[in-house]
């Protein structure tokens, strides 16, 4: 028996036992014939960096099934959402922890997209979630843009330690990542870029 536990703007997340299965959800505003490419495509290319953590052993939740439409189930993960307790445990070893793994996924050319503590779990370790908006790309812009999302959301959610815990994530990021320097590099180029836009608003 399964059971909506989470509905988004793109999908909504049923549970059933151990698993979680995740349906794309059709657009009425879009053409049918252009939805359908589009939810294929993302469910497929979502698929595919999940089966790329489980090849690299990176803790995140394991592909069971693909319909290669709108249907992904994968394995459910048992643990605390980092969201909930970042205050309340070792924010600065957590964040160091964060900052590593996100540093292996951007060495093997994977952009979560969506760096939010509600996306992580602790359980032995921290596991990263919802692969969603996650891509591939060689690009430092991209990495970059990731690690702002990531200092966007603990700002937002963890305002009284937020900065801490980002530093901590760039220290540990940084001796982690192939090309840390020069992702941190451009992280600056982005925050600048995003001041200026907010003083022209």
């Amino acid at each position: 028996m399964k059971h909506l536990i989470a509905q988004g703007a793109e999908a909504k997340l049923f549970l059933e036992e151990d698993k979680i299965i995740k349906d794309r959800i059709k657009k009425d505003y879009r053409i049918e014939e252009i939805d359908e490419k589009l939810r294929g495509f993302r469910t497929r290319r979502e698929a595919k960096i999940l089966d790329k953590l489980s090849a690299i052993g990176f803790p995140g939740p394991k592909l069971i099934d693909c319909d290669d439409k709108e249907k992904i189930v994968m394995e459910k993960i048992n643990g605390e959402m980092i969201r909930d307790i970042l205050e309340k445990k070792d924010y600065v070893e957590l964040s160091k922890e964060i900052g590593r793994k996100i540093a292996v996924l951007h060495n093997n050319h994977i952009i979560h997209g969506d760096l939010t503590t509600s996306n992580m779990l602790l359980k032995d370790e921290i596991y990263f979630i919802d692969f969603g908006l996650s891509f591939f790309s060689h690009k430092i812009e991209d990495m970059a843009v990731d690690l702002h999302l990531l200092k966007q959301a603990l700002g937002s959610k963890h305002y009284t330690i937020w900065d801490k815990c980002f530093d901590a994530a760039l220290k540990a990021y940084e001796k982690e990542s192939k090309e840390g320097k020069e992702v941190l590099k451009r992280l600056e180029q982005v925050e600048k870029r995003g001041r200026y836009k907010g003083k022209n608003k």
